[in-house]
């Protein structure tokens, strides 16, 4: 593999990126991009973030950064970092580093000029990479011969870099997720599933984030199987335990055969029962936005759709319920018969039905009730608690006629539920 990423780095061309290198090495000072961005180029996979090294001390680089015109805001400046905004971009500006103490969650650093022992510091060979404004690549630790190898080894004693951070373990198994290929590396598996413990020491957003960046590799199956071998599945996600993560390819499959953007959450509901009171403390223990919380809580009370319901049944089911819940149960029991399909002939009739009710709810849109308390009370009803019952009976009855009556159908029939 070749030293170089010029000329397959359009991103290093960015003028205002140029300028930001530049003005970081002058006096002697030295400055370069790191990490994902030099990963990923090599890779041929597309570039998010770009971080830069460099020898400059914090205060210097925001000294810099400002005579230059840039903006620049001290996000993480204990630890060296100043995210710099050159040409409306955001660039992580961290300063060479080495820890000098930490207690598996932080870190204390000192800076300093040494790329090697900020090279070694980092967790995994492939994101110790650099590269300078030309984009010559600079390896340090035997990060190229690893992505050539497709291969995903920490740095040094896969213990020592655990015990510096045990999100690191997480991170092994989403970066092998991503980048890894066979069977992940034996030094570092062993590491994980003997330092599962300390996992237990930090934060549910830390956990689920990793979680979620892992659930959203195109396909995770591979990295959670060896999770769950090593035990690491089960301390972070103990529902998955006695429920499996066999759904998991399956999904993946039907993914890319139907274009299906992959979903984290989506792939997290394939691993887990459908059980609304174990979801509910799932969602509480990892810190879930509302929006996660409440999609998995729809998705457990949906009840499962038979591959033979109707699109008017299941319009039913759609207006009782909701639909991301009902969508989510059709696109798994899809995937699970898609799986099975291949050697049963009663499981491509499935797959025919499941596809058939998911573009339905897909498209399905909520009808409004046309009957408000209103109409009601203009017929000469007295506001109370059984006006209240008439209207939701009437709605129980429109629901179950398919929602065809009118307005005026439904005034008549008010009427004469209201009648002494």
């Amino acid at each position: 593999m070749s030293s170089s990423i010029a000329g397959r780095a359009d991103w290093l061309g960015d003028k205002h990126l140029q300028r930001l290198l530049g003005i970081l090495a002058e006096g002697g000072e030295e400055a370069r991009v790191a990490g994902g961005a030099v990963r990923n180029t090599l890779m041929g996979q597309p570039v998010a973030d770009i971080d830069i090294a460099t020898t400059c001390l914090p205060d210097e680089t925001i000294r810099r950064a400002e005579a230059e015109g840039f903006k620049a805001v001290p996000t993480g400046i204990e630890h060296g970092t100043i995210t710099v905004v050159a040409g409306g971009k955001p660039y992580e500006v961290t300063t060479l580093r080495a820890d000098i103490e930490t207690d598996g969650r932080r870190a204390k650093v000192s800076f300093g000029r040494d790329w090697q022992a900020d090279a070694e510091r980092r967790d995994f060979t492939i994101n110790a990479l650099y590269a300078d404004a030309e984009g010559k690549v600079i390896d340090l630790v035997g990060g190229i011969a690893d992505i050539e190898a497709h291969r995903l080894r920490f740095i040094g004693d896969a213990e020592a870099r655990i015990r510096e951070d045990y999100l690191r373990i997480l991170r092994f198994f989403r970066f092998f997720a991503w980048y890894g290929d066979g069977r992940p590396d034996a030094e570092g598996l062993k590491a994980c599933a003997r330092l599962k413990e300390g996992l237990g020491q930090l934060s549910a957003e830390r956990v689920w984030s990793e979680l979620k960046k892992l659930l959203s590799a195109p396909d995770p199956s591979r990295a959670l199987l060896w999770m769950r071998q090593a035990g690491v599945l089960t301390s972070v996600l103990p529902e998955s335990e006695k429920w499996g993560i066999d759904s998991i390819h399956p999904l993946t499959r039907a993914e890319k055969d139907l274009g299906w953007t992959p979903d984290p959450l989506l792939r997290l509901e394939a691993i887990v029962p459908p059980d609304a009171a174990r979801m509910k403390t799932l969602a509480e223990r990892l810190k879930f936005s509302t929006a996660e919380a409440d999609r998995l809580r729809h998705w457990a009370l949906s009840v499962a759709v038979e591959p033979k319901t109707t699109e008017g049944e299941l319009a039913k089911k759609l207006y009782r319920g909701d639909r991301q819940g009902f969508v989510d149960r059709l696109r798994l029991s899809l995937a699970s018969a898609r799986a099975r399909a291949v050697e049963d002939t009663e499981a491509l009739l499935e797959a025919g039905g499941f596809s058939r009710l998911l573009a339905f709810a897909v498209k399905w849109e909520k009808p409004v009730f046309p009957l408000k308390g209103a109409d009601l009370t203009a017929i000469g009803a007295k506001p109370g608690p059984k006006l209240g019952e008439v209207l939701k009976n009437l709605e129980v009855e429109w629901v179950e006629a398919g929602f065809a009556p009118d307005r005026d159908a439904l005034i008549k029939r008010a009427a004469e539920a209201l009648e002494p």
